[in-house]
């Protein structure tokens, strides 16, 4: 008995221990502040995280603004048909259930990319459809502020995405691959450590 209740402290440790990633997104409209959840959506988290580390998102816009529903970004185009030259099935376990959701934007099944949006509020019926992976935690007014044409600045990734990384090596690879080809004036691919 007591080994399992050190081990369950051990592991209760541990959990709390691994501090969250948090994307910082600093638009001309002010600084949001998202918490990432690579539990349930690894593949979109590694995928963003590895994008926003290469400065992808430096300097693209809004493209995309509903009022009452969501900003949308991260299209080099800015047009809605851009991306980073390759694609991949994002998870589909996360509800769009509240104001500032983060969510990826597609096409369809299988054609997640670069573009992401955030939620104005609920909205319910793109659960099963856009892979959620994350959600504002400061600056959510700033989410209503954003227009039509608006530019994302940078972002900043706060923690270590090592272990994820570590875990998505092989997509990670050939991703990083294509954005080289595409776009060789982005930073150099983050090395776990």
């Amino acid at each position: 008995m007591k080994k399992f209740v050190f081990a369950c402290l051990l592991l209760m440790s541990t959990l709390a221990d691994a501090q969250p990633l948090v994307a910082v997104i600093e638009t001309v409209r002010g600084v949001m502040k998202a918490e990432l959840n690579d539990r349930a959506a690894p593949t979109t988290v590694a995928n963003f995280v590895n994008l926003a580390l290469r400065g992808f998102y430096d300097g693209l816009s809004f493209h995309r603004v509903e009022r009452n529903f969501m900003a949308q970004g991260g299209d080099p185009r800015a047009d809605g048909t851009g991306g980073p030259g390759y694609q991949f099935s994002g998870e589909l376990l996360l509800k769009h259930n509240r104001q500032g959701v983060l969510s990826m934007a597609n096409s369809g099944p299988g054609t997640d990319g670069s573009q992401f949006f955030i939620t104005h509020l609920a909205t319910p019926h793109l659960d099963g459809k856009h892979s959620v992976f994350g959600r504002v935690t400061e600056g959510l007014p700033v989410v209503l502020q954003i227009r039509r044409r608006d530019k994302i600045l940078k972002i900043t990734i706060e923690g270590d995405p090592s272990e994820l990384f570590r875990r998505r090596e092989r997509q990670l690879s050939e991703w990083n691959a294509v954005l080289d080809q595409q776009f060789p004036d982005l930073r150099s691919a983050f090395l776990p450590q």
